[in-house]
């Protein structure tokens, strides 16, 4: 018997797919432990369930964190649950998923692909956990990347914002997460960061991304000095380096941020 937390914003959705797992159930026995509005949502009950699910059936559209950066966050839980995507019809998330040989179903669901991915599943457990990096790509091309990065942290799954984060700074082979409040430590890479993220964060040094947004203004380093320049940020009174070769960049963002000021 399969286990399942069903994901997805429309009530009439969830029931209709409660309804045909009843229909299936002779055919492919499942047990539904959980329901959830959104992504969110879903990973604050599967951080509390005394039960993991085998499998997740999981919306690719919805408020605040849809299915696909979903399941970019499962991995990080100690078990890694399957997951099948639903959606409306979509040529552009259908063509990606396909090339992506990702399960997923189209809406209105039917009985009989509902139980065909299903038997995928409970016969084949990994058929339904794609590779991180499959899913951040069908994330970029599908929705345009993800809105939170995830850590742990005391057994404990934290999401961090984007749209807080005011800085990236490599760290060995981890990457720090700045925010107004505090620093997170991200199983991430710099290079990664910055090509998933070119329209929100800067390269300003080879082991710091900033966030456009953030950037406050800039000081000239001493003669003496390693870097060629620093940045100065709004919210935070750390400074990081800037690159001889990246100094032109940083102030044209300087400048152009001003003059939309004024």
């Amino acid at each position: 018997m399969l286990t399942l937390l069903i994901v997805d914003d429309e009530d009439l959705a969830r029931l209709r797919l409660c309804e045909l797992l009843d229909d299936i159930a002779n055919a492919c026995p499942t047990r539904v432990l959980g329901e959830a509005g959104d992504g969110l949502a879903a990973l604050d009950w599967l951080q509390s369930a005394p039960e993991l699910p085998d499998a997740l059936l999981a919306d690719i559209h919805m408020p605040r964190m849809g299915g696909l950066e979903l399941a970019t966050h499962l991995e990080k839980l100690q078990k890694l649950p399957a997951v099948i995507f639903t959606t409306a019809y979509d040529n552009h998330a259908v063509q990606a998923f396909e090339l992506n040989a990702v399960d997923y179903l189209l809406k209105p669901v039917r009985a009989q692909r509902l139980l065909t991915a299903l038997e995928k599943v409970r016969q084949h457990p990994d058929a339904g956990k794609a590779p991180p990096r499959k899913l951040a790509s069908l994330q970029q091309q599908v929705n345009g990347g993800r809105s939170y990065l995830s850590c742990h942290e005391r057994g404990r799954l934290l999401l961090v914002s984007l749209a807080e984060v005011l800085y990236f700074k490599a760290d060995l082979k981890y990457v720090i997460a700045r925010t107004p409040e505090r620093e997170y430590v991200l199983d991430e890479t710099i290079a990664g960061l910055e090509a998933e993220f070119p329209a929100s964060f800067i390269r300003l040094h080879r082991a710091t991304l900033i966030a456009r947004r953030a950037l406050a203004g800039l000081e000239r380093a001493r003669k003496d000095d390693d870097a060629y320049g620093y940045a100065l940020f709004r919210q935070i009174p750390d400074k990081l380096p800037i690159s001889r070769r990246q100094w032109p960049a940083a102030r044209a963002l300087v400048l152009a941020d001003s003059d939309d000021a004024t």
